[in-house]
């Protein structure tokens, strides 16, 4: 499990020193994301969804990410209400910096070199692109007097690449259908690369920033990182052992679910609306960097 994580640190570090030399600039990372995003993630996703027990993943693992990450964001909104007071967007912003985990990006690598399989990706990846997204957008919306496009957010995770694989691989787990050679290779090459190139690009990612800025949401920064990096993983850990019974491994993996960093969805989502979106890019960025530490004492904690 250590030796797993200082992996896949290791490779992101690669990332860095390369962007920090000016091996490779901003548009390699641009390039690795959009063909992770499009291209080798959703190849890696349906064959592991494809060869697992979806019945159980979704059995527990999706409404155990869907009541932690409630908890993590409804446990921001009260403390912004509280002693933040900031207007609705702004906390529907930080509340989703608290809860909603980069699964696709980092995710998959995380628990494929972690804990041997990346299938507790996909529950959270539907929870958070079927209910979070849509829920999160509409407040969001709301709030800041836009038109709300209900076909938009009916039809807009049917349309993530992410979605559209996972959905593919639980019909072939659930019928048991076998993919025939010719086609299993192609996919299963593809998802070869989405792991190293992921960790490339997100080593890339962490190069030229500089957070907690004074008099921007610096305050609302550091408490939406503490509840996604060791609020959420406690929550989830509680949740797991003693509502859902979870023990050993299945455990374990949730946890780490929990403790992913935040995901970069929430600085897109937060664009359009122009509202909290430097909290939103500090908090990923923070999540980011604090996260390996946080997986660590995870893994520590509880391999």
């Amino acid at each position: 499990m250590v030796s797993g994580i200082l992996i896949v640190s290791a490779v992101i570090a690669v990332g860095y020193c390369a962007a920090r030399m000016r091996i490779l600039g901003p548009e390699v990372q641009g390039a690795l994301t959009r063909t992770a995003f499009y291209v080798t993630n959703p190849a890696l996703l349906f064959t592991v969804v494809a060869g697992s027990d979806i019945r159980a993943a979704l059995g527990t693992d999706a409404p155990l990410a869907l009541l932690s990450a409630a908890a993590a964001g409804l446990l921001y909104c009260l403390l912004s209400f509280l002693f933040f007071r900031r207007p609705v967007a702004e906390t529907a912003v930080g509340a989703m910096a608290s809860s909603y985990a980069n699964a696709n990006n980092i995710g998959i690598p995380v628990s494929l070199y972690a804990v041997g399989t990346a299938q507790h990706v996909a529950p959270v990846l539907l929870v958070q692109i079927l209910v979070m997204a849509p829920f999160y957008l509409t407040v969001l919306g709301l709030a800041s007097g836009a038109r709300i496009s209900w076909k938009r957010l009916l039809v807009q995770p049917f349309a993530n690449p992410m979605i559209i694989a996972s959905g593919l691989g639980a019909a072939v787990a659930l019928t048991g259908w076998t993919v025939p050679d010719l086609l299993a290779r192609p996919i299963d090459m593809l998802a070869g690369g989405a792991v190293p190139m992921v960790l490339l690009a997100f080593g890339l990612s962490l190069a030229g920033k500089a957070p907690l800025q004074k008099d921007d949401g610096r305050t609302e920064t550091i408490v939406a990182t503490l509840l996604k990096v060791a609020g959420m993983p406690l929550i989830v850990w509680v949740l797991g052992r003693f509502v859902f019974g979870l023990e050993g491994q299945h455990l374990l993996a949730c946890v780490i679910m929990g403790a992913l960093p935040t995901a970069q969805n929430v600085f897109l989502f937060a664009s359009p609306y122009g509202r909290g979106m430097t909290v939103a890019r500090d908090v990923i960025l923070c999540t980011t960097v604090l996260s390996v530490g946080a997986l660590l004492v995870v893994a520590w904690l509880l391999a």
